[in-house]
């Protein structure tokens, strides 16, 4: 029913319609059948009553008096759509007719609040779709159908599907750095064929699946082992952004699945990001390096922060079986290495065999990059293969509903349109992601990579300035600590979109504590059904009188919530691997349906690359001032103050310059003074700087 009342309503924007019957409503309201609402032109006649206004109005559903309209604007500037000329520049999103018409509805929209838009079971039924097992209820977003179908137009007029089929068909769509985008090749099927620059990517990546699966079953059945014979049983993946957020992502759902709990069982995989020292201590803490496997994830195998990592865990890897002495037998049995087909030089100049090389590639961008071989290694080595073709599947299912599905049933396109709609025209500049699942703990920071650095752009594809607002600022926990951790924002500060993700089956189910009538599942569940509504209904004053007579009329105002604060449900069967690689391919998506509408590059990060070279300049200034004990120039005062601050004394001590030059100057550490233990003295489970 709700899929029918789905398409028969939003749908109904790909074709034309038949004008809907206005209907009795509330004063200050005007309903349509099918819960559609008025246009902004209807509203501004209801108070005037006129019966041609009214004609008017409804016929602005209509597609060919919007052709008329635009019409008026000039024909060529219609034909050319978005690179039509406008004032001599190049027409952007926001100066299109179907932007000012969603421009001009959000006054009505501003009118309704949710109270009364959840009231409708019709409209209730038709902001529902279901799809690919995944339940997406999204009616208590501030939307209408009509909002929905103004938006769909937005979509046609920025040629979204012919944009998603040029990504599908490995176009290189990524301007700015002359690529395709063909993430969804890492888990095509194996009878599928895209080929780019005369070569078909899918046996590539096939190829490196099977070096992969044979690999990894080979380290966990024993067959490969380390420098001095032992099995290896922990993996150390070093990496940093999409080398790291997406795999830990699905680490942390794999480890309570139902057969990853099995399937890890006598491996250890921990995930070293972070330069700072303390992380690689935690990374290394307990773990013995006769038995360690490290992952080397770097696209380049140039980032600074994941190389200097790298060359510390070869460095303990060296101090724990070669007596500090670089070695390259333990380098070639301990070090692994997943980067693009571009770096294989550089790889193998670290030491790492070109049998342990495993690729990915230019076209897969390193924040879409979890089902390549930056996470398929790391993952298979603890969890096995076969699982990961789990996620794999996941994920393909996923990609290919989002390629063949109708827009206006499609769960990527509905949110990506969502999106927009919240930040570029009701102007919720954030917004937060809730699962109420504890294995998804990670899978927030995952979307805030993949979202912010993809859409958090200034310019169009044509290097126009943006005009409206892009990007919204991605956050979230899981539930129920998010509800003690932000949720007094969400209910009565500003308001911030929310998707809620639960979850019908839990991945644990915990036989009834005794004298409990409610599992745990169903007490997480319940707050998940909750707190959408408490969001959208809120709660008047009078509302809390009748239920709290003896409430003071001092607190009332403390405890009147305005609700109206829109959120979407997302309901999976189970969090499995499967539904893992759904939710990674659904998130992914919607990204890029974003930046397509928006008509931004999201597959760049020039604002991390610049930021990347301004650290390099600083790098250079420090080593120069450790050697030769001067302090920094040449910076601007603010940063050349702080940092020659950090350099007279490390550690924060204070000290006269005159008093600096010993602690500048660059100089080896005694053995004894070192962060890496006496390898003669280590014991198993010892820890980074402290000998056991």
């Amino acid at each position: 029913g709700a899929d029918q009342e789905h398409s028969e309503g939003i749908g109904r924007a790909n074709r034309p319609t038949m004008a809907p019957a206005v209907v009795a409503a509330p004063s200050g309201l005007v309903a349509m059948s099918g819960g559609e609402d008025p246009s902004p032109e209807q509203a501004a006649e209801e108070a005037g009553g006129a019966a041609e206004g009214r004609g008017k109005r409804l016929g602005l559903f209509r597609r060919r008096q919007r052709k008329a309209e635009d019409g008026e604007k000039g024909e060529e500037e219609e034909k050319k759509g978005r690179r039509g000329r406008r004032g001599g520049k190049k027409t952007t999103v926001c100066h299109t007719p179907e932007w000012h018409r969603l421009a001009k509805h959000v006054k009505h929209i501003q009118r309704l609040h949710l109270r009364e838009l959840l009231n409708d079971p019709r409209r209730c039924a038709a902001l529902t779709v279901e799809a690919d097992g995944i339940v997406l209820d999204y009616s208590r977003q501030q939307v209408t159908l009509g909002t929905m179908r103004l938006l769909l137009d937005l979509a046609e007029r920025q040629e979204l599907e012919a944009k998603m089929k040029r990504m599908q068909k490995g176009e290189k769509i990524n301007l700015t750095e002359r690529r395709s985008v063909l993430h969804t090749a890492t888990r095509a099927a194996k009878d599928e064929s895209i080929i780019v620059d005369g070569e078909d990517v899918v046996k590539l990546v096939y190829e490196q699946q099977d070096r992969i699966r044979r690999f990894t079953e080979a380290v966990r059945n024993g067959e490969l082992r380390g420098h001095t014979g032992r099995r290896i049983r922990n993996i150390v993946s070093v990496g940093i952004g999409g080398s790291y957020l997406g795999p830990c992502f699905i680490s942390e759902v794999l480890a309570t699945e139902k057969e990853g709990i099995y399937t890890s069982q006598g491996f250890t995989l921990r995930f070293l990001s972070n330069v700072d020292p303390v992380d690689v201590e935690r990374s290394v803490l307990g773990l013995d390096a006769e038995e360690t496997l490290v992952v080397i994830v770097s696209k380049t195998f140039t980032t600074a922060e994941t190389m200097l990592n790298a060359r510390t865990m070869r460095q303990w890897l060296w101090d724990c079986m070669s007596q500090g002495k670089p070695s390259p037998e333990v380098t070639a049995k301990h070090m692994v290495a997943c980067a693009s087909n571009s770096a294989e030089e550089k790889v193998l100049e670290f030491g790492v065999q070109k049998s342990q090389f495993f690729q990915f590639w230019d076209w897969v961008g390193g924040r879409y990059s979890a089902c390549s071989s930056a996470g398929l290694v790391p993952l298979a080595l603890k969890y096995g293969f076969p699982l990961m073709e789990q996620v794999l599947a996941g994920a393909r299912s996923m990609d290919r509903h989002f390629f063949a599905a109708p827009l206006h049933r499609n769960l990527p396109v509905i949110m990506g349109l969502l999106g927009i709609w919240n930040l570029s025209f009701l102007g919720y500049k954030a917004r937060t992601m809730l699962p109420y699942s504890e294995a998804l703990c990670k899978f927030p920071a995952h979307v805030q990579q993949v979202d912010m650095e993809s859409n958090g752009k200034r310019v169009t594809m044509d290097g126009e300035l943006l005009e409206c607002t892009v990007g919204e600022i991605d956050f979230g926990e899981s539930g129920t600590n998010s509800q003690h951790s932000f949720f007094q924002l969400l209910h009565m500060g500003q308001p911030v979109p929310c998707d809620f993700i639960g979850f019908i089956e839990s991945q644990n189910n915990l036989v009834h504590t005794v004298g409990e009538d409610m599992s745990s599942h169903d007490e997480l569940m319940a707050n998940f059904f909750a707190q959408p509504d408490a969001l959208a209904l809120g709660r008047t004053a009078e509302e809390l009188r009748e239920m709290e007579p003896d409430t003071p009329e001092d607190i009332l105002p403390h405890r009147d919530f305005p609700g109206n604060r829109p959120s979407t449900s997302l309901l999976f069967p189970q969090l499995s691997a499967f539904s893992a690689g759904q939710m990674l391919a659904l998130y992914e998506h919607r990204t890029a349906v974003q930046g397509f509408i928006w008509d931004i590059n999201s597959f760049d990060q020039w604002g991390v690359e610049y930021g990347k070279t301004l650290a390099k300049d600083i790098r250079s200034k420090m080593k120069a001032s450790r050697k030769q004990c001067i302090p920094v120039s040449g910076l601007n005062p603010s940063t050349t103050r702080l940092l020659n601050r950090y350099l007279m004394g490390e550690g924060g001590y204070e000290q006269a310059w005159k008093e600096a030059p010993e602690a500048l100057a660059h100089r080896k550490k005694d053995r004894s003074d070192d962060n890496f233990p006496d390898p003669a003295r280590k014991k198993r489970g010892w820890r980074l700087g402290r000998n056991n």
